[in-house]
């Protein structure tokens, strides 16, 4: 693999808090209300989720930009 390959993670819920530094709760009201980004099937049919690390990482980069958005 060359350094130009980079590696996609997949973050679980238990991942999230301290990454973005909002309790599970507060992430799924943003969900909700479709200011944070969905999470995707890891199996078909099956119940667990996650998300990209690298889709996180740009909702980040756009709260910083942004000035957050607030919850509603």
């Amino acid at each position: 693999m060359d350094k130009s390959t980079a590696r996609t993670r997949v973050l679980r819920m238990k991942d999230l808090p301290t990454k973005v530094g909002l309790r599970p709760s507060t992430i799924y009201e943003l969900i909700s209300y479709g200011k944070f980004p969905a999470s995707f099937k890891l199996v078909s049919g099956g119940r667990a989720s996650g998300w990209l690390e690298t889709t996180i990482d740009a909702w980040l980069e756009e709260r910083s930009t942004n000035g957050g958005g607030g919850l509603k």
